[in-house]
């Protein structure tokens, strides 16, 4: 009867529980997001007063919420700050582990304010391993994160840390730095914990540099904030640092008055930190749960006295069952370990590998960056190097002077190619090269490719055979650009490579699944061939088959590697046969969508000569602010019987448009001021109907959204040539002429 009693007992209590669970499943979720607020508020106030134990409870309360209404972020917060707390009471390596975990939720949820905040603590914690290269990766990487969200003022506190880094390595000359820098950044958002402690660091950075007076006041003024703001911690700092430099200066009796009140305080720290940190509850708790079990065996032991043999023997087998569930449970306890250091050190070099991809990563843009910036400078004195020539060319040179002036030419133009080739592979390297892809007659484009380089070919005495497959259709739907691009890369190679022969371009189909082709294209040559060993580095840059050749034939040896990276764009491959002596066979394939439908001609504007238009009444506005560049555009102008007016900046442009009336703007993209773009933008708030040009040395591909969003109606790239620079003029001041017509 007693057991039935119990039974029910049992059932009722579970079903209470499931119906209590049930409901707290239920509660709002607002509600528990708030209660993760105030605990961990709390957790934050019993931290300060230095109970950790009770901060560390409030905090698993909080996390078991978070994890309860899946609030990753809120995890992420909170196995942070719990890390903390275990780093403090002295478990670094559970703080290794819970702060690996912030990690990994914060990434997952692009917290990255609080994955520096991460990365900073563990910097702190390697730091205190005594493993400071590691320490100083994540000071950098929390830095990086802070600069990227925009979080200066917790930059202080990462420069404060690395620098005590930097201290133990003896690099006092580093250390000084980032301790100036964290001064800066601590007074500028007032951080008086922060600066006290900064400020007594300088001290002792001053004393082994050898400036005791300077590192007297710096301690001192440290000091005078660490009181005014009872930073206990920082004060104790002071005082050993200002016992360390009269100790060093022969003052001794300052030293022993200050070495004295260091230990004091250093005493009434460990008194607190023994009431708080060290688990006197949980011990006493413990030997009363003992001193408990243990009557509670004695009662048993004595009722077992008195009962049956049966009895016995089933309090004999439940205690050898309990003796074997504790060594499996020990068992797995051990193991448990094991696969935690095991996970531990597994999350530790993950982290290290995404430190290092992050670093790849913005030495990659910053590489980009460097090349754009430094191709634009070239760009701008190429400009005045090709404009002065074909100026002189075209103003009756000496005949001894025509050979010097075309050699510039060309020397001009082939360091315009390489800087453009330089581009590419940058572009493509930094993954900027976006796909256009659009309906065009395939096999015109093989054709016309072909057609263009026939003259190249017939220098050579070489002869072009072009083969599309007979049953091949001609529309497809793919990036044109890209595929000629290449096309003329590989047949130009090949006409380089071969003297009295032949080079066969052929297309064909190796796959079809429905309007999904995949074709090959072949352009084969019986040239110079290349040899077995330099085959497998023909598509790596600045690769070619060897300085002989490079001298022989020129070029950069940036052409295939080019050529690799659109095919892989493009979503294709490429491969090679070669035999020297014999010639070479360039194969690359690509996947292309058919399409039926009819490709719309489009009409040409025609062309014919710029002195048809009535160019008397034609005003034109020339920004630019190099000075030979304004002088080279004025007389492209004027051989075209064009005036013009001249301003420097992009303010003065503004000001000239709103006074007078301009046909066409040629604007500059950099200038000091306000830039082309911005001054565009701005004339396009009063002005929608004026033609501006855009008049760069930028590459075009990476800045074109920005052309088309600030308003300019074309772009006229630097160096220009004047053939390309006549026709966009010509057009806009033909549609000029027109609108102007209707209007009236």
């Amino acid at each position: 009867m007693s057991q039935i009693k119990y039974y029910i007992f049992t059932f009722l209590l579970c079903f209470t529980s499931f119906l209590s669970a049930q409901t707290n499943a239920d509660e709002d979720v607002d509600l528990l997001k708030m209660r993760i607020e105030n605990y961990i508020t709390q957790a934050g106030f019993d931290s300060d007063r230095g109970d950790y134990y009770n901060s560390k409870d409030n905090l698993e309360k909080a996390l078991e919420i978070a994890e309860k209404i899946k609030d990753k972020k809120s995890r992420g917060v909170i196995q942070t700050k719990i890390a903390k707390i275990q780093y403090i009471v002295g478990e670094p390596e559970n703080a290794l582990v819970s702060l690996t975990k912030a990690a990994e939720l914060q990434r997952e949820t692009n917290d990255y304010a609080n994955l520096a905040i991460t990365y900073n603590i563990r910097g702190i914690l390697h730091s205190s391993k005594g493993e400071y290269p590691i320490a100083l990766d994540y000071f950098n990487s929390a830095k990086t994160k802070f600069e990227e969200e925009g979080l200066e003022a917790f930059i202080s506190d990462v420069n404060l840390n690395e620098a005590k880094v930097h201290i133990k390595l003896e690099d006092y000359k580093t250390a000084k730095s980032l301790l100036e820098q964290s001064i800066v950044l601590a007074k500028k958002h007032n951080q008086p914990r922060v600066l006290s402690s900064a400020l007594i660091y300088s001290g002792k950075v001053l004393q082994h540099l050898d400036n005791s007076d300077l590192a007297l006041a710096m301690t001192q003024e440290g000091l005078e904030i660490a009181k005014a703001n009872n930073v206990i911690e920082n004060i104790n700092d002071s005082y050993l640092t200002l016992s360390e430099i009269y100790q060093s200066i022969n003052e001794y009796k300052l030293a022993y008055d200050f070495q004295k009140k260091h230990i004091t305080i250093s005493d009434s720290i460990l008194n607190i930190q023994r009431e708080n940190i060290s688990p006197e509850q949980s011990s006493q708790f413990i030997n009363e749960y003992k001193d408990a079990k243990t009557k509670q065996i004695e009662v048993k032991l004595e009722e077992a006295d008195a009962e049956n043999n049966l009895t016995r023997i089933t309090t004999i087998l439940s205690i050898a069952l309990i003796t074997i569930l504790s060594l499996l449970t020990l068992s797995l306890y051990k193991n448990n370990n094991i696969r935690l250091k095991t996970n531990n050190m597994l999350h530790e070099k993950n982290d290290e590998l995404i430190i290092a991809k992050e670093k790849a990563e913005l030495a990659s843009r910053t590489k980009a960056n460097f090349l754009s910036t430094v191709t634009h400078e070239l760009r701008t004195p190429l400009y005045a190097v090709t404009g002065l020539t074909n100026m002189l060319l075209d103003e009756d040179p000496k005949p001894d002077q025509i050979t010097h002036l075309k050699s510039l030419k060309f020397s001009g133009e082939y360091l315009l190619t390489f800087i453009n080739d330089i581009l590419q592979i940058n572009k493509i390297e930094a993954n900027k090269v976006e796909l256009d892809p659009e309906l065009f007659n395939l096999k015109k484009k093989v054709e016309n490719v072909v057609s263009a380089l026939n003259n190249s070919a017939l220098d050579n005495n070489v002869i072009l055979h072009c083969e599309y497959e007979k049953d091949l259709p001609s529309n497809f739907i793919a990036d044109q650009l890209k595929i000629s691009q290449i096309l003329i890369n590989l047949i130009g190679n090949a006409i380089k490579f071969t003297k009295d022969g032949d080079i066969w371009v052929r297309v064909y189909k190796i796959d079809q699944k429905g309007d999904e082709y995949t074709l090959r294209f072949e352009i084969e040559d019986n040239g110079i061939g290349i040899t077995k060993e330099k085959q497998d580095h023909m598509f790596e840059s600045f690769s070619q088959g060897s300085i002989q050749i490079n001298r022989k034939y020129g070029g950069t040896g940036l052409g295939l590697s080019i050529v690799k990276g659109l095919i892989e764009i493009l979503k294709g491959k490429i491969y090679l046969k070669s035999e020297l002596g014999k010639g070479s066979t360039f194969f690359f394939e690509i996947p292309l969508t058919y399409s039926a439908e009819t490709i719309q001609k489009e009409q040409p504007k025609q062309f014919n000569n710029i002195d048809e238009l009535d160019l008397n009444n034609i005003k034109i506005l020339v920004v630019e602010d190099n000075k030979i560049n304004q002088m080279i555009t004025k007389k492209i102008l004027n051989k075209m019987s064009l005036s013009c007016d001249i301003v420097d900046n992009g303010e003065e442009a503004v000001e000239r448009v709103k006074q007078n009336r301009y046909d066409v703007v040629l604007m500059d993209i950099h200038m000091p001021g306000i830039s082309g773009l911005e001054a565009t933008k701005i004339i396009r708030t009063f002005d929608k109907e004026l033609t501006i040009f855009a008049l760069t040395a930028v590459t075009l591909e990476d800045k074109m959204h920005e052309f088309d969003e600030a308003g300019f109606d074309d772009i006229i790239s630097k160096p220009f040539k004047q053939d390309d620079f006549e026709k966009k003029l010509y057009n806009a001041l033909i549609d000029n002429k027109k609108s102007t017509a209707s209007s009236i």
